[in-house]
């Protein structure tokens, strides 16, 4: 049986996809995050990050997101 890698997206190289396994944290952020569509299955590519590593864009279902970066860190993947 082969043991999951479990990464946050802020941990993702860019033009790596990864699969979103959950969504953590509370307030309105996590919440807000699963509107715009990163919900457990879903897949993402980590498109590129600014200069200094904040913001990063993704892309997923057909559009384009940028996020900071600890909004990445809440965000559970696997390769």
């Amino acid at each position: 049986m082969e043991k999951i890698k479990v990464l946050t997206l802020a941990d993702v190289a860019a033009g790596t996809k990864a699969q979103v396994l959950r969504v953590s944290g509370s307030g309105p952020v996590p919440k807000r995050l699963m509107e715009m569509g990163i919900v457990p299955g879903v897949w993402i590519r980590v498109v590129k990050s600014a200069p200094f590593g904040d913001p990063i864009e993704v892309r997923l279902r057909g559009y384009s997101l940028a996020m900071r970066r600890n909004e990445a860190e809440s965000i559970e993947v696997t390769e």
